[in-house]
């Protein structure tokens, strides 16, 4: 039986941050644990971005890139749980922006969101698909033959179409598969670690581990000794741990779908980022060694297929490349849930053209115009993975990377704004039931430095290539990172003076308010006094439930 005393707790915050209860409030606090757990997925972001840490630090920028990214990552974390106790609803990120400043950094942060939410849907499905194929090539020697990126492609969009049917169909069994999702990556995590320690004839050396540097960016002629290395190589392979521990936002845009959100979406954030952190350093230091040789990899691009190539024997890897892939699917189905969450969301206020259509729910009170837009779009931004790119004789993915970056920056900048906002509001930030104490006053501004770091690391040109100017240059080598974040900048620069600053007023009420209360700030003592909670009179008090 439902918990009706906590329902009315969910409904009455809810109202006093202006919305009626409209979606489905049937998540657990251990599912929305699951989502931002899946999302973040250790079988996703540990295999498909291996090889950039491999090609920028090698062996360091994994042993100990790993855990420094990650502690930083979690204080970020930290101070987003401290955000959405005491906002718990799903425009999240965006909505915090727009009360803690105003509707132009609500309307900034939001797109910055979204931006950032398709692409991390776009690069998850698309290294699903490139893993599928993998994993179908280890079984089939003519499938492995006829690789090409076109067939790649296809498989991404069939993939795309069948998280999007599923998050379609039902909120609740979305609930149910990220729950079994949680249980497939600790599991598949395991069994693959398993098989890295028994399975491959040697183990690479502690030495070579925690101390090895490698440079096959094609900048700076390899080298790995000189400040460059340091400064501008190394750190872009920490885009591994970066990209890999994102997502965790999920647990907010589906905050008003939990129960008791205010403390479940908290904890939601940073134990998916505390858990996620621990089983991908194992998983990664597997990897690391089960190398059998150093250059064969790193000549292969370094990728995580070539080393279970390298490592294990055909079924073998076969089977590992299976978990991976499943995992990996799980997290498109979970990227898909968040992004139209916060699609929803953003249009219900009306900061997206053709908002009504994308803040309409279907009759199972699920957006399905909005998943379907964030399906569209994801396709739009992935169609320059069709170019072939090689570097160092080697494939690279290039533009899998580009989106990569383009989720990274777009995600963590738009986490900034309101942790930012937070810091400067001080004192006179009212705090929900899960907070920091006073931690946020050195937390924060520490968040806020790691973001912009490493925003300006990831839009830098990751070979020499990709560098206007460069006698090896062309745009197939292109970071199109830069490209798309600065455009998209400037769009919505555009917008906003031309045409939103005259519409957009932040977040918009969606309840009835009761006569003489003039504010949803009014709301609780109105509750108290009288029931309102979805802006119809005792709707969902518990003696109307007995």
């Amino acid at each position: 039986m439902a918990d009706t005393s906590k329902l009315n707790e969910d409904e009455k915050l809810l109202a006093e941050l202006g919305y009626k209860q409209e979606l489905h409030r049937g998540w657990s606090g251990f599912s929305n644990f699951a989502i931002s757990f899946s999302i973040i997925s250790i079988l996703a972001g540990c295999f498909t971005t291996f090889g950039v840490a491999w090609n920028n630090g090698g062996p360091i920028a994994i042993s100990w890139g790993w855990p420094i990214i990650s502690i930083f990552i979690l204080i970020i974390g930290f101070c987003m749980s401290e955000l959405v106790s005491a906002y718990p609803t799903s425009g999240g990120i965006y909505w915090w922006a727009a009360k803690l400043g105003s509707p132009k950094a609500g309307y900034y942060t939001g797109w910055l969101n979204l931006i950032g939410l398709i692409a991390v849907i776009a690069s998850v499905a698309y290294g699903c698909a490139t893993f599928l194929d993998a994993t179908l090539g280890v079984f089939s020697e003519s499938w492995a033959e006829g690789y090409s990126l076109s067939r790649v492609f296809v498989m991404f969009l069939v993939i795309l179409l069948a998280v999007s049917i599923i998050n379609i169909f039902s909120s609740q069994l979305m609930a149910i598969l990220n729950n079994v999702s949680v249980w497939w990556h600790v599991v598949g995590a395991a069994v693959v670690v398993i098989m890295l320690i028994v399975l491959p004839e040697r183990h690479l050396d502690v030495s070579t581990a925690f101390t090895g540097r490698i440079n096959n960016s094609g900048w700076f002629d390899g080298d790995t000794s000189g400040l460059l290395f340091w400064i501008y190589i190394l750190p872009l392979g920490f885009l591994l741990t970066q990209y890999t521990i994102t997502g965790f936002d999920a647990s907010a845009h589906l905050s008003e779908e939990t129960s008791g959100a205010a403390d479940a979406a908290a904890k939601g954030i940073w134990r998916s980022i505390f858990y996620s952190a621990v089983g991908g350093y194992i998983l990664l230091m597997s990897f690391v060694f089960a190398v059998q040789d150093v250059d064969e990899l790193t000549a292969a691009g370094g990728s995580s297929i070539a080393l279970f190539g390298q490592a294990l024997s055909p079924s073998a890897a076969g089977t590992v490349l299976l978990i991976s892939t499943i995992g990996q699917f799980f997290c498109s189905m979970a990227c898909m849930t968040s992004a139209s969450r916060m699609l929803f969301a953003f249009s219900r206020d009306g900061a997206v053209p053709g908002a009504s259509r994308w803040a309409t729910l279907a009759s199972n009170q699920v957006p399905r115009n909005a998943v379907l837009a964030i399906a569209v779009v994801a396709i739009i931004i992935t169609l320059p993975a069709l170019v072939e790119v090689d570097i160092n004789g080697a494939p690279v993915p290039v533009a899998f990377y580009a989106v990569v970056s383009v989720a990274v920056i777009g995600l963590y900048v738009a986490f900034a704004i309101p942790i930012w906002l937070r810091w400067r509001m001080g004192d006179a930030f009212k705090q929900g039931s899960w907070n920091l104490g006073t931690k946020w006053k050195w937390m924060a501004p520490l968040a806020i430095i790691e973001i912009v770091v490493v925003s300006i690391l990831f839009v830098l040109p990751t070979n020499p290539g990709g560098m206007p100017g460069n006698e090896a240059f062309e745009w197939k080598f292109v970071n199109y990172a830069p490209i798309l974040l600065f455009g998209s900048l400037l769009a919505l620069w555009i917008g906003w003076h031309v045409s939103a600053k005259k519409w957009f007023t932040g977040p918009k009420m969606t309840i009835d308010l009761p006569e003489g209360v003039s504010s949803a700030d009014e709301i609780a003592l109105e509750h108290h006094h009288d029931g309102y909670l979805t802006g119809e009179h005792q709707q969902h008090h518990p003696e109307d439930k007995a």
